[in-house]
């Protein structure tokens, strides 16, 4: 058992890779731990295989986004349901699969802002929006209807230079958003690159322009300031803000260890015979553990973290279950699937926005902590080592990897 400011012990790379063989053995699909650059991690017995969209920072305070790409094996997915063009129905679940996996409403959300805040630019970000909502049936999201609007970190139009791995982030972002709440506009701010101060002076400006639900799929190592721009960017009460948990297993990193935002797990989503339909396993990959800087939040009540422990809740995070994705920018164009935190953030984002506007003064990520009934609770599988604790195991109740659990409706997100 880990006593407070322990520093966790950080799963091998491979970890997360046994971990999801484990949970998708009876499916005969592996995923593949994450590679440490942007290049696909390969086994010869596997039938699936990932690559990180951007590659891991090494320097303090540079955040990287944490889209996992199915570079192999994404046949071998089941197809998205009720397709608008069954001709060519991508592989990975689609809107109707996790609507249906969490029972969220097929309304709500009308006028709505959820901000996504990245860096780098996406210059096929609109178009690419186009083609995923009409593959789906979804409604129209554009500049011209006023659904959708792009900004630099400032929030004007001067935008910053292209990147293709942080535009498949982009790209995963707006997906999930379209995904999980049809009705809700989209602001997508683009930071001048990955600094933590650009993506925080980003959420500022997302917060300026009257957001009041903003999604960060990206993260790094823990630092002495935290605190700092704790205060500087996060601090927004009546806002929900998620962050990714992160994808390399058992550990903390921020921004998701800010005790003013909804720290997003991930799990393993698969379909099954229970009166739910379907059931979620811990996802090797998700980060989880004791902050060593951020104080914990008075909602917090779990005890073997002094501070901050990650996460709150969680949404589907592994790639062997992944979500279907459409970008164009880049080498690889087109349909593709993706997983990582980066899609369980946008996800829970937007599912505040159903839930309706946080209370003036609130802190939404307490919402599902007062709320525990309206989750699903994840009880089974690890990301990492830490002697059988809570904080990288699922169990009843509460846990690191996992939270609260998943959505189940959007009760526990309202307040």
């Amino acid at each position: 058992m880990h006593t407070p400011h322990t520093t966790p012990r950080k799963a091998s790379h491979t970890w997360p890779a046994l971990i999801a063989a484990a949970g998708l053995a009876a499916a005969g699909l592996v995923a593949l731990a994450p590679s440490a650059g942007a290049q696909p991690q390969q086994a010869p017995s596997h039938r699936l295989t990932t690559a990180r969209s951007c590659s891991v920072s090494t320097a303090v305070d540079v955040m990287a986004c944490k889209a996992l790409k199915v570079t192999s094996g994404a046949d071998s997915l089941a197809p998205a349901a009720r397709s608008a063009h069954p001709a060519a129905i991508p592989s990975g679940y689609g809107p109707t699969e996790l609507r249906g996996a969490y029972a969220l409403p097929d309304t709500g959300g009308d006028g709505a802002t959820v901000a996504i805040v990245d860096a780098y630019d996406n210059p096929n970000a609109e178009a690419d929006l186009a083609t995923y909502r009409s593959q789906y049936g979804l409604p129209a999201c554009t500049t011209d209807n006023g659904c959708f609007r792009k900004v630099g970190q400032s929030g004007g139009a001067t935008l910053p230079v292209p990147d293709p791995g942080w535009a498949e982030e982009i790209s995963l972002d707006l997906d999930m958003v379209s995904a999980t709440c049809p009705a809700c506009h989209i602001l997508l701010v683009e930071a001048d690159n990955s600094a933590m101060t650009s993506l925080g002076e980003s959420v500022n400006t997302a917060v300026a322009l009257g957001a009041k639900y903003v999604s960060n799929s990206y993260g790094g190592g823990e630092s002495g300031a935290d605190s700092s721009y704790d205060s500087q960017y996060f601090d927004h009460p009546g806002v929900a803000i998620t962050v990714s948990s992160g994808d390399a297993g058992y550990g903390v990193e921020y921004p998701a260890g800010s005790q003013y935002v909804t720290a997003v797990g991930g799990t393993s989503l698969q379909q099954d015979t229970s009166a739910r339909g379907w059931s979620d396993t811990v996802w090797g990959g998700a980060g989880s553990g004791c902050s060593s800087y951020d104080p914990k939040p008075a909602w917090q009540q779990d005890g073997e973290c002094a501070g901050r422990t990650v996460a709150d809740v969680s949404a589907v995070a592994d790639p062997a279950t992944g979500v279907a994705v459409y970008d164009t920018y880049g080498n690889d164009r087109g349909w593709e699937v993706f997983g990582g935190t980066s899609a369980s953030a946008p996800i829970i984002a937007s599912v505040y926005a159903l839930a309706g506007q946080p209370s003036e003064g609130s802190y939404p990520a307490s919402f599902p902590y007062a709320h525990g009934g309206g989750l699903n609770d994840v009880a089974s599988g690890t990301n990492g080592e830490c002697a059988g604790s809570y904080l990288c195991t699922g169990v009843a109740g509460y846990d690191g990897p996992t939270g609260l659990g998943t959505p189940d409706g959007v009760a526990a997100f309202a307040g």
